[in-house]
């Protein structure tokens, strides 16, 4: 009998298509690099042909390794299908569910809903995965991940959303500026004031460039952060402004510190929300939960 892929194989190859590394590719399939070098060459030999070139320093997937790698990606999904149509066949938020969420939504808000999403739905396990929104989404794509949470507006391609509710944006600057205080600032007020940032790859920085009304070029000179809690200890410091969603202000980012809040005299904000595939047999479910989370809730 013709000896085939197996889907371990698969995933290895997919894995190290996306990493273009072997240590990067087997920590995203936890297992060793051994293990997963050992598998690709084993794939090598039920294809009959070479699917990656190594070197010391880089992988480089072959021609027809590129093919294989997006036939792969196809079965990958397909096989989640079938085990979505299993679950499906169980009682509705039940088993486990993998969900994703970006850095500027899940240190403020999983904390105060997690809890009662676990004593409304006890026999529902959720796995978490945090990573900045493009990879997320393609993990979602790729059936890694179930749903995930984000923020809006964003490109989000052919997957289902479903907006839970609005985070406005408020202005932080340090106590001794001259805006600080205000019952509302103006974004002619921002002007010539230097506005700290998180780094390329967080939508917030898009969002908050867009309140702003500021290109990324303008942006790219001034200080980059990796983190919402960085920007804060950067502010509370005198060294710029910045925009701080009101999520973060109500899990207390700015407690402690020497930082002034106001509004925006025209109200700005983002939007978060819950996003699936269109395909995937569990959206009742993930509707469900988007109406879980609106009723949970209260980022006043």
């Amino acid at each position: 009998m013709k000896r085939l892929p197996t889907m371990k194989q698969l995933q290895y190859l997919v894995a190290l298509a996306d990493t273009r590394h072997f240590g990067r590719a087997a920590e995203r399939c936890h297992i060793t690099q051994s293990t997963l070098s050992a598998g690709i060459r084993d794939l090598e030999s039920v294809l009959g042909t070479a699917v990656a070139e190594r070197s010391n320093r880089h992988v480089l997937i072959t021609r027809i390794g590129e093919q294989i790698t997006e036939r792969a990606k196809t079965l990958l999904r397909d096989a989640e299908e079938v085990m979505e149509l299993a679950r499906a066949g169980r009682a509705p938020m039940t088993g486990e569910m993998c969900l994703g969420v970006i850095p500027t939504i899940g240190p403020f808000y999983l904390p105060r809903v997690l809890p009662a999403l676990r004593e409304r739905f006890p026999e529902l396990t959720i796995y978490l995965r945090e990573e900045q929104t493009a990879p997320l989404l393609a993990r979602l794509e790729d059936g890694e991940l179930d749903a995930a949470l984000i923020a809006l507006p964003h490109d989000t391609g052919d997957l289902a959303t479903d907006v839970i509710f609005e985070d406005e944006f408020l202005f932080a600057c340090n106590r001794t500026h001259a805006l600080a205080g205000a019952g509302e600032v103006s974004l002619d007020a921002l002007a010539g004031e230097r506005l700290l940032l998180l780094e390329e790859g967080h939508c917030l920085r898009g969002h908050a460039l867009d309140v702003c009304r500021m290109g990324d070029k303008t942006a790219r000179a001034q200080f980059q952060a990796s983190s919402l809690h960085t920007l804060v200890h950067m502010v509370a410091a005198g060294i710029g402004v910045t925009l701080i969603p009101r999520l973060a202000v109500g899990a207390h980012i700015t407690r402690g510190t020497d930082i002034s809040l106001s509004p925006f005299r025209v109200p700005a904000s983002r939007q978060i929300g819950l996003a699936w595939r269109q395909t995937s047999l569990r959206a009742e479910e993930f509707r469900v939960l988007a109406n879980t989370l609106r009723g949970l809730t209260d980022i006043a």
